[in-house]
């Protein structure tokens, strides 16, 4: 059941039957995330105004420059979900290693893990462009009460129970799906509650909108360049509008609500695509699937990749359906 007006509290309360596992643990979870979400936003929101923006002069286990406030991020959304002792580990975009959360503890019953891409777009702060947060939650495969391993974080994208994303532009969105469509949910600031405005989010099943950096045209494999000329010829409902803003949360966002396609393919310079899949495509992907849209490496379907290691990159194409599979074609074609 959804109508709208409905907090994201008492949206989750009304649709925990549709969640195949324990609500409680789930709605505290997505509880802990708005939580965190609510504390960063206050952050991005006063950006400008305080010593926050530029980088701390340190670089990322990716080898990038980490901005304050993906440190910041990294650490609200690490301290919320490890203190109210929801999660059994954590792993995040901006750490080496995952996290284990009370493993030995006895009483430590906890069954999920969350993997999290705190401030996604974060180069993108210190001029005023909307950035984000991307998540994604599975159960453990591991025994309950033993120690995470990294096998409880290398599952496929298949097995996630639940994964969204927070937008922080010119308002605060929180949209997630738990495998029964996908929702999303307004923050109004004044009384830091999120309400239900965007009810069954759908992909158009085609689109006019292509977002992908052009500025790495040379770079790109013959398929993707013969696709984006596609795009650009004058031909029925084509050429299509080029749209990307950089930050995978507002680039994705815009093209479900309006129909359009993502893609970050792999490249001369970056030989296995440069979004990670366990903290971006993942979760995307089970959000775009959940929204009747698609998502592949170009080939083969985002959510059936195995993962090997836990900072893993692939290419990425993402988006209404119709779209992809073109896209999709073009790849084959060049092959």
């Amino acid at each position: 059941m959804t109508r709208k007006n409905q907090t994201l509290g008492e949206f989750i309360i009304e649709n925990q039957t549709s969640f195949k596992y324990s609500s409680g643990e789930l709605s505290r979870l997505i509880n802990s995330i708005r939580l965190a979400a609510k504390v960063v936003n206050h952050e991005v929101n006063k950006a400008g105004l305080v010593d926050i923006i530029g980088a701390v002069g340190d670089t990322n286990i990716q080898g990038e420059d980490q901005q304050k406030l993906d440190v910041y991020a990294n650490e609200k959304f690490i301290q919320t979900l490890t203190k109210r002792n929801i999660v059994c580990g954590i792993a995040s975009e901006e750490e080496d290693d995952f996290i284990s959360i009370n493993s030995q503890d006895e009483n430590n019953q906890n069954k999920y893990v969350v993997l999290i891409d705190p401030l996604d777009g974060s180069s993108n702060i210190d001029v005023n462009v909307s950035v984000g947060t991307i998540f994604s939650i599975y159960r453990r495969v591991t025994p309950v009460g033993t120690p995470v391993t990294l096998a409880d974080f290398l599952q496929k994208g298949s097995q996630q129970v639940a994964a969204g994303y927070v937008v922080y532009g010119t308002s605060t969105m929180l949209v997630y799906t738990t495998g029964d469509g996908v929702n999303g949910f307004t923050l109004n600031p004044a009384i830091g509650s999120f309400y239900l405005s965007h009810p069954n989010m759908q992909f158009p099943e085609d689109g006019n909108i292509y977002s992908v950096n052009e500025g790495n045209y040379i770079h790109f494999p013959q398929g993707i360049k013969n696709y984006i000329k596609y795009c650009q010829q004058e031909e029925g409902d084509r050429p299509y509008t080029s749209r990307y803003i950089g930050s995978l949360v507002s680039d994705f966002h815009r093209n479900m609500i309006k129909g359009g396609i993502y893609l970050y393919p792999q490249s001369s310079k970056n030989p296995n695509g440069k979004l990670r899949l366990l903290y971006e495509c993942n979760p995307m992907a089970f959000l775009a699937e959940q929204a009747n849209g698609k998502s592949s490496d170009g080939f083969i379907r985002t959510l059936d990749v195995e993962p090997t290691e836990l900072h893993q990159r692939v290419p990425f194409v993402c988006g209404s359906k119709n779209m992809v599979e073109k896209c999709e074609e073009f790849m084959r074609e060049a092959q």
